[in-house]
């Protein structure tokens, strides 16, 4: 019986991945960013440091693999499963993966609301860039050049493979991004949240949203230096925690989006997709205020199903529908 595509591509990620991690004496996550890479490259870029046996073992299996006949999205979501399964061994907070179905409401939202046949898109906490390829599947015959930036190494060297595997020409950063970006303006910010405090203070004093006292909530200055790295007219689509304008420095957030954008649209996601009540989230839809924008006559607001409710889903997909013909 032959294997499913996903199934088919992780399992070559998986075991390659496994036999790197043993003989480099290396995490997971390393050794599959190592075999994502050779992938790409269509070589064993590692021959010095690994025996000949392994090295025969390597080829045999990318060999057993031809990577243009997949599509980018089973190539994504089969990268997203070994990935998820590096990141069970070493749990830490900052390496929590979106969920699918909210990556691909995320880029389905963007594909309704950008309408440029080009734009240039950022995700200034791409992490192992799963969210920003997603977004980019979505596009319907858009061309769209994106950004990424992260702080972490191994999360980023994990984004760098991931688009030369889908094939997207993404530039990426690895370096904190609150700190000064010298990169070109952006149409579209994407981002998953990293929820927090900012341990930089001197660093968060730059910023119009900084703490009265004791540390910023990360999680706002990143907000603020989205909007100051897109255009005017500009869409930011933020995955943020449910209880964003209830904190002890909401009142600057508000003050700020206020001054500086127009609510879009607010979509709370379904519990059922957390842990928690406390790590529930909602996509938190902007537009930069510039010349010519206008705010929407309503701000969208729409608490959704369970992703797997079908039926729900489409009435919702209607709903938002009916909203964008009636405020574009």
């Amino acid at each position: 019986m032959s294997l499913a595509p996903v199934e088919e591509l992780f399992t070559v990620f998986n075991e390659t991945a496994m036999i790197m991690q043993e003989e480099l004496a290396c995490t997971y996550l390393e050794a599959l960013a190592e075999t994502g890479e050779n992938l790409f490259q269509e070589r064993i870029l590692q021959k010095d440091e690994l025996s000949e046996v392994t090295v025969k073992r390597l080829k045999k299996s990318y060999d057993s693999l031809n990577l243009h006949t997949y599509s980018k999205e089973n190539i994504r979501k089969s990268f997203q499963l070994a990935i998820l399964k590096g990141m069970n061994e070493i749990v830490q907070p900052n390496h929590q993966m979106t969920p699918d179905a909210v990556g691909m409401l995320v880029g389905y939202l963007v594909d309704k609301f950008v309408k440029e046949e080009t734009f240039r898109l950022l995700d200034p906490a791409v992490g192992t860039g799963n969210l920003l390829t997603t977004v980019i599947n979505h596009q319907q015959k858009k061309n769209v050049e994106a950004i990424g930036l992260d702080i972490d190494d191994i999360l980023i060297k994990l984004s760098y493979v991931n688009a030369n595997l889908q094939q997207h020409p993404i530039q990426f950063f690895n370096q904190d991004s609150l700190e000064p970006l010298f990169i070109e303006e952006a149409d579209v910010v994407v981002s998953d949240l990293p929820v927090g405090y900012y341990p930089n203070d001197v660093r968060a004093s730059e910023y119009e949203m900084k703490a009265d006292s004791g540390h910023t909530y990360a999680h706002h200055l990143f907000i603020e230096q989205s909007m100051r790295h897109v255009k005017a007219g500009g869409y930011l689509f933020f995955i943020v925690p449910n209880g964003l304008f209830e904190s002890e420095q909401a009142s600057k957030l508000h003050t700020y989006i206020q001054e500086n954008a127009n609510i879009q649209g607010l979509l709370q996601l379904p519990r059922s997709l957390f842990k928690n009540e406390k790590a529930a989230k909602s996509i938190f839809i902007l537009q930069k205020k510039g010349e010519g924008v206008k705010p929407p006559k309503q701000v969208l607001l729409v608490n959704l199903p369970s992703l797997s409710n079908t039926a729900e889903m489409e009435k919702i997909l209607r709903k938002i529908d009916g909203w964008h013909k009636e405020n574009k």
